[in-house]
């Protein structure tokens, strides 16, 4: 679970008092269980297949692998609130107890609010698990904790039954949270947590759920599909198929990429493009995670701020940024056009250290133009890489010199606050760029109704940007991820059994 909902806060307080809808979840006769997702509109204006593989020019794509027939498949339908939270309906203990819950691919264990969770406010506006209600609950008392990206969970694991759609898993391990401290947490539209990671990052090393539906024969095929729905106007705000894929949910085939890292669904991905044209910064790979439990796409500084420029996004001003470009930024550009790495350029005139991979900046002693030796701030350093990337883009355009330090400059003003939305001119959503990026050798596009925020309408309307900033250093970095925007636009099927993730455009 990532970058989430801190955005949204203020729209989430303020929207405490919308009903919430029902939710519904169907076994089919072809023997799958869906999950589906419903449409919670806080304004009108808001808005897995055969045994068969094909691989075609580095890519991987299914035929046929999805029945609707298929016996042991399951569906779930999810709720939708705001494009921001989508979540479904699961039970607990016997008789059964209901709560909603996020299907995180970010986070890989089961938790909800336990009745013992008295001193978080959180706990008092969600469903809590009573354990001395249910037949089949088994104390287990070991203890456990979870930091997400925006929020943070303790309490202790315990054993029960869980229902997810049809499926029943028999003595399932999850988390009784005692304590859900923040506000993130409070103005949640869900209970709890379904993490559906990889176990390599299960807390406590428990079994997730998914696991255990495969260990126990509930689903016949190891794939698990979301289509998430952003048609403002639809009241289903999505599904997710565990066993199998709706062929009604997407269009062509789907692009596959192998997991490069288990844990999260991580895979690599190659460049991104603003309006067609190449930012270079991912040329060489970068990584990324395919993350239902994040509402945005989270990035780079570095590209996101291109991004918010290219946009009219508003962010922060950087005055360690215009000094870099001020004092250092003609040195830099001569050093790129002899050829100078990148990745080098700012070790060379005394900002970063260097390595060998790449650029460090952990107090790094340097003498700076007048003289004076001193600790360079890791901030300097930062802005000094993010300015030789947007250089260097530049220059493979042939832009004049004047061009590209004005530029830099410029892009200064768009850095963007870290984790967090910046605001954007509404009235100029039709004429903001593609955003694409290139997984598995294909082009993968994100119109600016895909990206961008928009909350109400005429002169009231207020608009945000999609895209948030995180800097992941290597070896685990660059890292991007694809969160519920990527994942509405593109159907996403997650193959467990072959390892990899798996993109088409959604219907």
């Amino acid at each position: 679970m990532g970058t989430r909902f801190q955005s949204f806060l203020l729209v989430f307080l303020l929207s405490c008092l919308i009903l919430i809808s029902t939710t519904s979840c169907e076994k089919q006769n072809d023997g799958t269980i869906r999950i589906g997702l419903k449409k919670k509109k806080f304004d009108p204006a808001n808005r897995l297949a055969s045994q068969l593989v094909v691989k075609n020019q580095g890519s991987w794509s299914y035929k046929g692998y999805f029945r609707l027939n298929d016996e042991n498949a399951d569906t779930v339908p999810l709720k939708n609130y705001l494009d921001a939270q989508y979540y479904g309906d699961i039970t607990i203990g016997t008789p059964p107890q209901k709560f909603t819950a996020i299907f995180d691919t970010g986070s890989s264990n089961l938790w909800v609010p336990s009745t013992k969770c008295h001193l978080s406010v959180a706990c008092y506006f969600h469903s809590k698990y009573k354990a001395s209600q249910s037949s089949t609950y088994r104390k287990n008392g070991k203890p456990a904790s979870i930091r997400y990206g925006t929020g943070a969970i303790s309490g202790y694991f315990s054993n029960d039954d869980v229902k997810v759609g049809d499926l029943v898993i028999k003595e399932q391990e999850f988390i009784e949270a005692t304590s859900e401290p923040g506000i993130t947490f409070l103005v949640a539209k869900f209970d709890g947590i379904l993490g559906l990671g990889f176990k390599e990052i299960a807390v406590g090393n428990s079994t997730p759920v998914w696991y255990n539906m495969l260990a126990k024969g509930l689903i016949k095929d190891p794939i698990f599909s979301f289509w998430l729905n952003r048609n403002p106007q639809d009241q289903q705000g999505g599904e997710i198929i565990f066993g199998g894929v709706d062929p009604k949910h997407f269009k062509g085939e789907h692009t596959y990429v192998p997991v490069t890292h288990k844990g999260y669904w991580q895979f690599d991905m190659g460049d991104l493009l603003i309006a067609g044209k190449p930012t270079g910064y991912c040329a060489n790979g970068c990584s990324a995670i395919a993350d239902s439990g994040t509402s945005l796409l989270t990035g780079p500084s570095t590209i996101v701020t291109m991004i918010n420029h290219a946009i009219g996004a508003v962010g922060i001003v950087s005055r360690e940024c215009k000094t870099v470009v001020d004092q250092y930024g003609k040195t830099m550009l001569n050093s790129l056009l002899a050829q100078a790495d990148p990745r080098k350029v700012c070790s060379q005139i005394g900002l970063c250290g260097f390595d060998g991979e790449h650029s460090v900046s952990m107090g790094i002693q340097s003498v700076v133009d007048d003289g004076t030796s001193g600790l360079l701030d890791a901030a300097m350093c930062s802005a000094c890489e993010m300015a030789a990337v947007w250089m260097q883009s530049e220059l493979t355009q042939n832009e004049t010199q004047e061009h590209i330090l004005a530029y830099a400059a410029e892009l200064c003003d768009h850095i963007p606050n870290k984790n967090q939305q910046s605001a954007v001119d509404c009235e100029r959503i039709s004429s903001m760029p593609i955003v694409t990026f290139t997984i598995g050798g294909k082009s993968f596009d994100l119109a600016p109704q895909d990206y961008i925020f928009k909350i109400g309408d005429g002169v009231q309307a207020q608009c945000t940007s999609g895209f948030t900033a995180m800097d992941i250093p290597p070896p685990r970095g660059p890292l991007w991820i694809l969160g519920d925007i990527f994942m509405g636009r593109y159907h996403t099927v997650f193959d467990y059994g072959k390892t990899r993730v798996g993109f088409a455009q959604a219907a």
